[in-house]
């Protein structure tokens, strides 16, 4: 035998068996199909899957609807390409057999991306706006459609949601804007 073959086997027999491991634990932490662990497993695992998306902006909103195994995708996005990995990264969770893809792509336009850059700058240049800029994924979603925006995403407060929104009619340029911001703690 070759001392390649000799390297080579080892190495590969080390690879199998990793993948047995790896494939055994994604088993075991998958619960049973039918039961109630397994649709609050699947509601998370297509949540995380959506968050991973590379593409996924705050120019961005994402939503899904989980009804038995069938998931529904929402939302618009910039990028055509996310509609379809979205697509597709739902699509290989271990259950799912359907998945009704409802997600818009808003139309490319020059103005439509200038008033997204302004609304973006003038929201989380805000002082009380700013830290929900901070991390890989803002929490405040900018949606521009022909010069129409709509704030999509989760604030602490009230006042951030109005906030918000005056910065958001600021914007030259902008013909209406719609606040969809909900509030996490609402007061009671």
């Amino acid at each position: 035998m070759s001392r390649l073959t000799k390297t080579f086997i080892p190495m590969l027999a080390l690879a199998a068996a990793s993948c047995a491991i790896a494939q055994n634990q994604k088993n075991a932490t998958v619960p049973q199909k039918g039961t109630e662990r397994y649709e609050a497993w699947l509601q998370q695992e297509v949540r995380h899957q959506l968050l991973l998306l590379p593409w996924y902006t705050v120019f961005d909103q994402l939503g899904y609807n989980v009804s038995g195994y069938t998931v529904t995708l929402t939302g618009a996005v910039v990028n055509p390409v996310l509609k379809s990995d979205a697509e597709g990264a739902v699509k290989h969770i271990e259950g799912v057999e359907k998945v009704d893809n409802q997600i818009r792509v808003l139309p490319n336009s020059p103005m439509d991306n200038q008033i997204r850059r302004a609304e973006y700058r003038k929201i989380y240049s805000q002082p009380t706006l700013s830290r929900y800029g901070i991390g890989n994924l803002q929490s405040i979603h900018i949606l521009v459609e022909n010069g129409h925006v709509t704030l999509t995403g989760y604030v602490d407060n009230q006042t951030d949601k109005n906030v918000a929104n005056i910065q958001a009619n600021s914007v030259p340029n902008v013909f209406s804007v719609k606040n969809d911001l909900m509030v996490q703690n609402p007061p009671k």
